[in-house]
């Protein structure tokens, strides 16, 4: 471990409701250089269409965060002893102006990533991923391996409106962010507009895994091809809470019956290993909606599952560069 990497603080030590609420309990900085992964909150549902609460959704994770550990009990990654992680806080938004809270999430994130970070964020409802993709992809496309109960390939909403938490992957394939050849969505289950509703995705080459697939394929199978589409090229990583069935995650704007447990979820980013990750989200945990935390607590589990794989690649291209 290195001397100079960033440590949570003991809860041995100190009590996990004392201190200030941060991402893991770790150092809150206001750079994110010299970091090798950046912990960032996008606190902004601009483009929620029903139950908003999302904005709220960094806090209650940060709080919810205070239970994870140091080390993972499966894969044994000790994620701060192999990277040098802090909490760069939240990037600036705009709650009543929906283009520009676009432009100010772009602009944030391109700021971490010219520091040679790599984000993983918390919303916010899922338009976010469409900035901070801008920023990210602004070079060359990038794949995406996508954890959700919904395409959110629509085109518009309510007339001619292109910009909402159903339309940030169309938008990202049209704007050249996605190679939609390099689109694995898992999860995608309930009742749609109307029949045709994922043809366009389709067309494009995303490919999209039922609820009903992966409960007859396994998350083992599902997940191998899955990285098979990714192609060992640079690949973002989106996980919408309302993928988790809404017994385990009910704080959300959008739920599903149906979906994954918990346990099946953690299972799935577990099985990213060697999947070149450029950037990871977790989206739309809505705390005036959840019961007793359950729903963020679920969010922070899935951020230290996807802290632990990127850790361990960034742990790994360091040994490579040290031969």
């Amino acid at each position: 471990m290195s001397s100079s990497f960033f440590q949570p603080v003991d809860a041995a030590e100190v009590p996990r409701f004392a201190g200030h609420s941060t991402f893991m309990r770790l150092p809150a900085v206001n750079s994110a250089k010299g970091l090798d992964i950046a912990l960032v909150g996008i606190p902004w549902d601009g483009g929620t269409t029903n139950r908003a609460g999302a904005r709220h959704g960094p806090r209650e994770v940060r709080n919810q965060s205070s239970l994870m550990r140091r080390v993972h009990h499966v894969s044994g990654t000790e994620p701060f002893s192999i990277a040098n992680v802090a909490d760069v806080g939240d990037l600036s938004v705009n709650p009543i102006d929906l283009m520009d809270g676009l432009h100010r999430i772009e602009s944030g994130m391109a700021e971490i990533l010219a520091s040679g970070a790599i984000p993983l964020s918390v919303g916010g409802d899922h338009l976010i991923t469409l900035p901070v993709l801008r920023a990210i992809a602004k070079e060359r496309p990038v794949g995406l391996i996508h954890f959700d109960a919904h395409s959110d390939t629509n085109d518009r909403y309510f007339g001619d409106n292109p910009y909402t938490h159903g339309t940030p992957f169309r938008r990202a394939i049209e704007e050249g962010l996605l190679d939609p050849r390099r689109i694995v969505q898992i999860g995608i289950r309930g009742s749609i507009y109307e029949p045709g509703e994922h043809d366009w995705a389709k067309q494009q080459g995303i490919r999209i895994i039922y609820m009903e697939e992966f409960v007859s394929r396994g998350a083992e199978a599902v997940m191998r091809e899955a990285r098979e589409i990714a192609g060992g090229l640079p690949t973002y990583v989106t996980f919408d809470i309302d993928s988790i069935d809404p017994s385990m995650a009910p704080g959300t704007g959008t739920p599903e019956a149906g979906g994954f447990t918990t346990r099946e979820a953690q299972q799935m980013i577990r099985l990213l290993a060697g999947v070149p990750i450029v950037g990871a989200d977790v989206v739309e945990v809505s705390p005036p909606f959840d019961l007793a935390g359950m729903t963020a607590l679920a969010g922070a589990t899935m951020m230290f599952e996807l802290l632990c794989v990127i850790a361990r690649q960034v742990d790994e291209q360091r040994r490579v560069k040290q031969v």
